[in-house]
């Protein structure tokens, strides 16, 4: 088993920063990809970013040139820097961690608003 721990999130303006981190309780290296997803209320969860095990990425259109996924394997963290954020980014944000076709991890999610 593997828990992913995040933090980072809280209130933040219209036009804010926030970095979220993901901490896994092993090494990140073994993971096919990683990535973070988010939940608005109501809605369903949606991927918002994800980094492959070879450093490809894939962001959501919505967020392309706002938000930027990196990794940090010596602190078995992954990263989701958040520039000017706008009230639809919204949710709880949860980071994902794919080891095979059969282990999917999640954390526990973390709260990010975005409001005036």
């Amino acid at each position: 088993q593997v828990q992913l721990v995040e933090s980072g999130g809280g209130l933040v303006q219209p036009g804010g920063s926030l970095r979220l981190s993901c901490t896994a309780s092993r090494s990140i290296a073994r993971f096919y990809a990683m990535g973070w997803y988010r939940q608005a209320p109501g809605k369903q969860r949606e991927s918002v970013a994800t980094i492959t095990a070879g450093g490809s990425t894939n962001y959501r259109d919505s967020v392309k040139g706002r938000f930027t996924i990196s990794r940090d394997y010596a602190k078995k963290t992954v990263y989701l820097q958040m520039n000017s954020l706008k009230p639809e980014d919204t949710a709880v944000y949860y980071c994902n961690a794919v080891e095979n076709d059969r282990n999917t991890f999640w954390g526990q999610g973390t709260q990010v608003t975005v409001s005036s």
